[in-house]
């Protein structure tokens, strides 16, 4: 079974300094038929603008998953990690007992696009702890670069979930395919141009969840860039 979640059928809000859209119910955002996809509870797409960002907040028992498409984001938490993250590079906070941390467009000119992911733990009370790489674009290059997983492996992030995240950059007309194991299931989220997935046609910011579904069968239509979730 495919079921597709357009980008206009997202919540959106404009703030002024922060524009952004909840795939999932999420803050004044509430559909009960949009509550999340196994264990991926939020996908939000954010448009921070100069100078101005999240303050100090706290989070439990999430595991927090970072992407930035353009322009670069400062972060700062409570087990005293400071950076920024530019894109290229994944950042990954497990909340467990608690973690506290800012969000901050340092840049007065450009603003900053970015994904944030929130899956649900494999377990409550877990120890807070923060992780931040750099991938190269060249090994996603028309294939499935591995960014996120249980066992940190391939130099992937390590997140507390059966769940692995996954990227691609295609070229106009470029197939690319991924084979879904019984009893799993997967979430394509199109980050940029469009795509081809199982013969339906998903433009930029699109989103196809897949279960019952041997296989997921990409083409771009364009020059693309698309985001996997394999899930339990």
């Amino acid at each position: 079974m495919l079921s597709i979640r357009k980008s206009a059928d997202r919540g959106h809000f404009s703030h002024g300094w922060l524009d952004t859209y909840h795939t999932f119910s999420f803050a004044d955002y509430y559909n009960p038929q949009q509550m999340g996809f196994r264990s991926l509870r939020v996908i939000n797409e954010d448009r921070v603008a100069p100078g101005s960002g999240f303050g100090m907040h706290g989070h439990r028992d999430m595991e927090i998953v970072t992407l930035v498409l353009s322009g670069a984001l400062a972060h700062k938490d409570s087990l005293g990690n400071g950076e920024a993250l530019r894109p290229g590079e994944l950042q990954r906070m497990t909340a467990g007992r608690g973690i506290r941390h800012s969000e901050f467009n340092p840049s007065q000119a450009e603003s900053v696009h970015l994904y944030q992911l929130w899956l649900m733990p494999r377990a409550a009370g877990l120890a807070p702890s923060y992780e931040q790489k750099a991938f190269d674009p060249a090994e996603r290059a028309g294939r499935w670069q591995l960014v996120a997983s249980p066992t940190g492996e391939s130099g992937s992030l390590t997140i507390q979930q059966d769940a692995r995240i996954l990227l691609a950059d295609l070229t106009a007309g470029q197939e690319l395919a991924y084979e879904i194991p019984a009893g799993r299931h997967a979430w394509l989220q199109v980050l940029r141009g469009a795509v081809v997935v199982n013969g339906t046609p998903l433009a930029e910011s699109d989103a196809a969840a897949l279960s019952e579904e041997p296989q997921l069968k990409l083409r771009a239509a364009g020059p693309a860039e698309v985001m996997l979730f394999d899930l339990s």
